[in-house]
């Protein structure tokens, strides 16, 4: 059972072949993913990273996870916990299936789960151009503080969004929100 069907408390059958999985990362799913990351990034993180990562997962200061669709990886995303502070890496999406609230699926696992691990804030970088990733990240409570320029490539700027107070109530109800708005009973 994956873990989004696990906290709504959903049965997934046999037959769910084509519903969407959410699962921890493991090795196994890195060359599927290194196909995501080099059209994600101009410049993808390598096998090596992505394996680093995965060990220091194992330690409990990173979580990384997958997105499944019929047993393909079609989107992956991941974040440091430092001090009290959840980072998220990265959360990309194939280009075939972007637009089909994957990433919204991985941000509210890692959105739970920064909280079932005391985080008090989630931070990340976007790029600057990337206007649906904002918007993303906006629904999900985070705000402009800043901007690291020449971030990206040592070219383009990146915007530093934080989210604050994620163990009040009101973050709770917010993620609440996004997954009633995107599962309608």
């Amino acid at each position: 059972m994956n873990m989004l069907n696990r906290l709504l408390g959903r049965k997934q059958s046999a037959a769910d072949d084509d519903a969407l999985v959410i699962e921890p990362m493991r090795r196994s799913h890195v060359p599927q993913i290194m196909e995501i990351e080099a059209t994600a990034y101009p410049q993808p993180w390598t096998v090596g990273v992505f394996h680093d990562e995965l060990a220091m997962q194992v330690r409990g200061s990173r979580h990384y996870l997958v997105a499944l669709l019929g047993g393909r990886v079609v989107g992956y995303g991941g974040m440091i916990y430092m001090d009290n502070a959840a980072h998220i890496t990265n959360v990309a999406v194939d280009v075939a299936m972007r637009r089909r609230g994957i990433a919204t699926e991985l941000m509210l696992d890692l959105s739970w789960e920064a909280r079932r691990a005391g985080m008090a804030s989630l931070t990340l970088e976007v790029r600057e151009s990337n206007v649906s990733a904002q918007s993303l990240y906006r629904r999900f409570g985070f705000v402009p503080v800043g901007v690291r320029a020449k971030y990206y490539e040592n070219r383009d700027d990146a915007i530093v969004m934080w989210c604050t107070d994620i163990q009040e109530t009101a973050f709770e109800q917010r993620l609440q929100t996004i997954e009633a708005e995107r599962n309608p009973s």
